[in-house]
């Protein structure tokens, strides 16, 4: 009889690998992913820097980490592993205090409970760029074929000095203190529930914001791998137990973080969602007119066009590329950009580790708060009031893969000339199909790169829209 040679399942989409638990992302998948960014840093000659190794929440993270330690250690390859649930931006920035060769990261992010999986940043905490991931896959896949994998257990890892257990903690608190006024944040008397998701960030912002007048209540702050009832994404409905507790404790603010707090999410004082684009364009505000920073701002084409308003405002250039922060923290880093930031609630910022921080730019937003004594909603007020009203939302639909290439002939197919009475004045193909009205609103049909969903976005002056528009654009891909 002869032996089924199952398929490579291992696949590096916007960031990394993700796949559900017991199914696609097991031990012996893992393994083989460790030992492809092994043989990577030993080709690139960079592998005496060592690598940073850290997990999320999720089932099974810790042991998964280990797995992968084991096998960076069996390539003679030095690991600095997290001793705890640890936060994405954390061990981003770990790998530039260690100044180590990269990270490995076992989180699926913002995904439901039930998958995990595998990010490698650069040497530059950042998530690497397709040139360096097509290379680790072509290795992985090599591994994947031979079954060849080196292991050494993670007790005589331990013992030969090749993993060490190492504080990222430190270091991090360190740089955020070094970036905004931690000082002003807990002395300025507000009332601050913070939201975690059950994730890495548990705990985080409590720390950063403990010990001043400053109140503070943490709620989904527990490790429960199930995330019950939650669907780790910081966007609304996932965000309605904090809005509650804070229409319930009448505080001035909710600030969430998603599964592995690279994301951040914001609940107004009146317990409404002010949305990643919005929250965006109010960063990019703080930065240019609080901070009076100048420089480029780096955004990815799903998010905000008041981008390019304040670019005007302020004389300073924006520069769109695709979804990702591969390509954005690049972008950040040639231009010296201010901020670089995308539609997913990730924002990076200049003179930190290039890559998202759902951490720190919840930091900033309050500081923003803080700096204009404004609440949220009126930050947001004053947004409009200097760039018009601009409203978002985006709907998520799975689909079976078999019908990917019948959506796409679909949204071809449909009239493009106009869109909810507006001139369509261009269709951007880059990544879906984007079509910009006339008057500045757009709208977004695409795939996502993490999971088997199709997005389709909009952006335009009023919420009743918003909804039209993605009413048009399920029309359109016949979902």
């Amino acid at each position: 009889m002869s032996k089924i040679i199952k398929a490579n399942p291992i696949k590096f989409g916007t960031d990394g690998w993700r796949a559900v638990i017991a199914e696609d992302f097991t031990f012996e998948n893992v393994r083989y992913c460790a030992q492809g960014v092994a043989e990577y840093l030993i080709k690139a000659k960079i592998e005496g820097r060592g690598i940073v190794i850290g997990y999320d929440t999720r089932f099974a993270s810790a042991d998964f980490a280990a797995a992968a330690a084991e096998v960076l250690a069996g390539n003679s390859i030095k690991v600095y592993l997290a001793p705890a649930p640890t936060p994405t931006p954390v061990i981003s920035y770990g790998v530039l205090a260690k100044k180590a060769a990269g990270a490995i990261i076992i989180t699926a992010s913002h995904n439901p409970g039930q998958w995990n999986g595998f990010k490698y940043k650069d040497e530059y905490g950042c998530s690497a760029s397709d040139d360096i991931t097509s290379k680790i896959v072509d290795l992985i896949s090599k591994s994947y074929a031979s079954g060849k994998v080196n292991r050494l257990s993670l007790s005589d890892a331990k013992k030969q000095g090749l993993v060490m257990t190492s504080d990222l903690d430190t270091d991090y608190f360190e740089q955020i203190a070094g970036l905004v006024d931690i000082d002003g944040l807990r002395q300025a008397d507000l009332n601050v529930v913070i939201d975690p998701m059950y994730g890495a960030g548990a705990g985080y912002l409590k720390r950063i914001l403990s010990g001043g007048s400053t109140r503070l209540i943490e709620i989904h702050g527990e490790r429960n791998p199930l995330f019950p009832g939650l669907h780790p994404e910081p966007i609304l409905p996932h965000l309605n137990d904090l809005a509650a507790t804070i229409k319930k404790n009448k505080a001035s603010v909710g600030l969430a973080t998603d599964g592995d707090a690279d994301r951040m999410g914001i609940i107004d004082e009146n317990g409404n969602f002010i949305t990643q684009l919005q929250v965006f364009a109010l960063l990019c505000l703080y930065l240019l007119e609080v901070r009076a920073e100048r420089g480029p701002i780096i955004k990815t084409l799903t998010t905000t066009s008041m981008a390019y308003r304040l670019g005007e405002m302020f004389n300073v250039p924006v520069i769109e590329t695709a979804v990702g922060f591969k390509y954005v923290a690049p972008l950040m880093r040639s231009e010296n950009a201010i901020i670089g930031g995308e539609e997913s609630g990730g924002y990076g910022f200049r003179g930190h580790v290039l890559e998202r921080d759902g951490i720190l730019a919840n930091l900033l937003f309050l500081d923003f708060m803080v700096k204009t004594g404004k609440s949220p909603s009126e930050l947001v007020d004053y947004l409009f009031s200097r760039v018009g009203p601009h409203h978002y939302h985006r709907v998520d639909i799975k689909f079976p893969e078999s019908e990917r290439q019948t959506i796409i002939q679909r949204v071809k197919n449909a009239p493009h000339d106009s869109i909810d009475n507006a001139k369509v004045a261009k269709l951007d193909t880059t990544d879906g199909f984007r079509f910009i009205l006339e008057d500045n609103s757009w709208l977004l049909i695409r795939f996502s790169g993490t999971e088997p969903l199709l997005r389709i976005y909009a952006e335009t002056d009023s919420p009743q829209r918003v909804e039209r528009l993605l009413e048009i654009g399920k029309k359109m891909a016949g979902v």
